[in-house]
């Protein structure tokens, strides 16, 4: 089957299909700022209530089989959010590398044919979330439950909650709110757990408090400040504390770092800007692709050892990888111990071989899915430059071809592809070895979210000051 004839098939597929798809519809007139933001605080809201809202009928499964995915897809186990916004990513994600492979073939230029992308992706979503809502439903919580009505009713609510998050993301998206509820829903949940992390007043195991400062106030009452910079047990500490700060620090100076190259239009005279290249060039999609391959990697083996070695007895089974039978979200042994993180100095100093593969996985695998990833998604320089020239610019000196515009932009994106991209690598390596709050990947995906937030909040405040300024920036 060509590809012509794939993407035609998805044509038909969606003309067929769109009037029955439930649509949330744009406002008939754009909103004023305040009025968006309020609309992303409702959404935020259900959101949160949804996360605080358990699953009927289900029990706490023997161990989480999304631990290490939680951040990514924003989900909570066990409450309506289980699955998070993992159906949405996963179908986003799918569409973006057929699109990019050029498996289908969208003129995004074009209204109509971006319409229908959009529309093709709303129904990979639908697909995806009854096909995920059934598996996780059957794997997890199957076992444990003797009628199958019960079983049932868990697959519905999973399936009815994420249609919900699909509308949320749907209705912040078409203008109701402001950028996009997938980014708002990962940037809340990783707030709340650094916040959790550095104000929480509730007690932890040993009995002292579990946020920093509430248990800097405490030890000093006590006269007893010996374990304020250092804390057992992976508690939130002064030392976790300072290490977050300095990793924002980081992350917000490197996405600052930028090559830039003078275009001009020439189709307006005398219009000049400057095509930015982001040392983060690739942003955060690595980092998301190598963490999801990493969770899965760990489902995997901990459905393998759960069912063909649970006493780790097996040598086969013990090289993928070995899990505590006391703890079993807790690996051990094998290649899973060695991709996964040893969270806290204190856990990476009982085993420093562990900490330093962790790291060096981290960096090799964020490169590999960097490179594939500007391939792939429409971010090399041959796509660059077809971009540009598309949207009636050119690079002043050089011939308006794909040729001379593609030549340049090779000297710089795939440099800054392996620099960016080993860098995020070794910056959440690093973070989660050291016990950041939020962990790595949470304190990357955080720091990225806010500055496309901020950049956004600039843009409208632009327009509200200088509307003649927005109309020419082609805003509506």
């Amino acid at each position: 089957m060509s590809e012509r004839t794939t993407t035609g098939i998805i044509k038909r597929i969606v003309e067929k299909t769109e009037p029955y798809l439930v649509q949330v519809p744009k406002p008939k007139k754009k909103l004023s700022l305040q009025t968006r933001l309020i609309w992303c605080g409702i959404a935020l809201l259900i959101y949160q209530v949804m996360g605080q809202t358990p699953l009927f009928g289900a029990t706490a499964p023997q161990f989480d089989f999304l631990q290490f995915a939680r951040v990514i897809f924003a989900s909570q186990q066990g409450t309506l959010v289980e699955l998070g916004i993992g159906p949405i990513v996963t179908a986003g994600l799918l569409m973006q590398l057929l699109k990019g492979s050029e498996i289908l073939k969208f003129d995004f230029t074009k209204p109509d044919e971006r319409g229908v992308f959009q529309t093709a992706t709303k129904l990979v979503t639908y697909i995806v979330i009854v096909v995920e809502s059934i598996v996780y439903a059957v794997a997890v919580y199957g076992p444990g439950i003797t009628n199958p009505t019960v079983l049932y009713v868990i697959i519905g609510q999973l399936i009815s909650a994420s249609v919900i998050i699909m509308f949320l993301d749907e209705l912040i998206q078409k203008g109701w709110g402001l950028g996009s509820g997938i980014s708002l829903f990962i940037m809340a949940g990783v707030a709340q757990q650094i916040l959790w992390s550095i104000f929480s007043p509730l007690a932890a195991g040993d009995g002292s408090m579990i946020g920093v400062l509430p248990y800097v106030s405490q030890s000093i009452m006590q006269n007893d400040i010996s374990q304020i910079f250092f804390r057992a047990n992976q508690l939130p500490s002064i030392f976790g504390l300072s290490i977050t700060a300095g990793i924002l620090l980081i992350l917000v100076y490197t996405q600052a770092i930028k090559v830039e190259i003078p275009i001009v239009s020439t189709k307006y005279r005398g219009f000049a800007a400057t095509y930015p290249i982001k040392l983060m060039y690739v942003s955060n999609i690595p980092v998301i692709l190598a963490s999801a391959l990493t969770a899965n990697a760990v489902f995997i083996g901990q459905m393998m050892w759960a069912n063909f070695n649970p006493r780790n007895n097996n040598v086969f089974f013990n090289i993928v990888g070995q899990f505590d039978p006391t703890s079993p979200s807790t690996p051990i042994g094998g290649i899973i111990y060695y991709i996964t993180p040893p969270r806290g100095l204190d856990i990476a100093a009982l085993d420093p071989l562990r900490a330093v593969s962790y790291v060096i996985f981290m960096i090799a695998i964020v490169v590999v899915f960097g490179r594939l990833w500007v391939e792939l998604g429409g971010l090399s320089p041959k796509s660059a430059a077809k971009s540009l020239l598309d949207a009636d610019v050119q690079v002043p000196g050089f011939r308006k071809s794909n040729q001379p515009v593609e030549a340049l932009l090779n000297r710089y994106i795939p440099s800054v592809t392996i620099i960016g991209s080993a860098i995020l690598g070794a910056l959440a390596g690093l973070s989660d070895v050291l016990g950041v709050f939020g962990s790595g990947i949470g304190i990357l995906l955080m720091v990225d979210i806010l500055i496309n937030y901020y950049q956004q909040l600039v843009r409208e405040q632009v327009e509200v000051v200088m509307p003649r300024l927005g109309a020419l920036l082609g805003r509506k």
